[in-house]
């Protein structure tokens, strides 16, 4: 089975380093350990309100949809946590509303990475309002999340290998 990866984020160095481009960033480290691996990996160059434009020009046809992995920040989640996805909605985020759009389905794979942040006790804390969670996800990593995400990237990568190679269903036992 043949994989579409895809990591969204936005174009050009001011986004370098946000929340926002995590998805284009775990593809960029999941690029350099796979060099030898027969896998399509895609980074879209449009804002990430355009992705689907980006996706729609490879993936094309629901079939294909089904093989479709994209890797994207996700505010429900608290940083530090990812999650598989299947066949959901987007959850407000709008570059996989883009590709909902685009390919006229749901049907594809989410790596979904948590970027929210949290309480001393682990409870999700996430901006109130428009203006404060755009700063907010097109803000840079703080020194320690950037400490915390080096962490975490062992574990992403492993999850896109198990997805490539196992499959779904063993990748969601074994992350979820």
């Amino acid at each position: 089975m043949k994989y579409i990866i895809v990591g969204l984020g936005n174009p050009g160095e001011e986004y370098d380093g946000t929340r926002h481009n995590v998805g284009a960033r775990v593809l960029g480290e999941f690029a350099k350990k796979n060099k030898n691996k027969k896998l399509v990996l895609l980074a879209p160059t449009t804002f990430m309100n355009k992705s689907g434009e980006a996706v729609g020009k490879v993936v094309k046809s629901k079939a294909v949809a089904k093989n479709l992995i994209v890797i994207h920040d996700d505010l429900d989640l608290p940083f530090g946590r990812f999650k598989i996805s299947f066949a959901r909605g987007s959850g407000g985020h709008r570059g996989v509303e883009s590709i909902i759009k685009k390919l006229k389905t749901e049907n594809f794979i989410r790596l979904r990475v948590g970027i929210a942040p949290t309480t001393p006790a682990g409870k999700i804390k996430k901006p109130i309002g428009e203006e404060k969670i755009v700063k907010f996800i097109l803000g840079k990593f703080t020194p320690k999340e950037e400490t915390g995400l080096k962490k975490l990237m062992p574990k992403l990568l492993d999850a896109l290998d198990t997805l490539t190679t196992l499959g779904l269903a063993p990748a969601m036992n074994k992350f979820n």
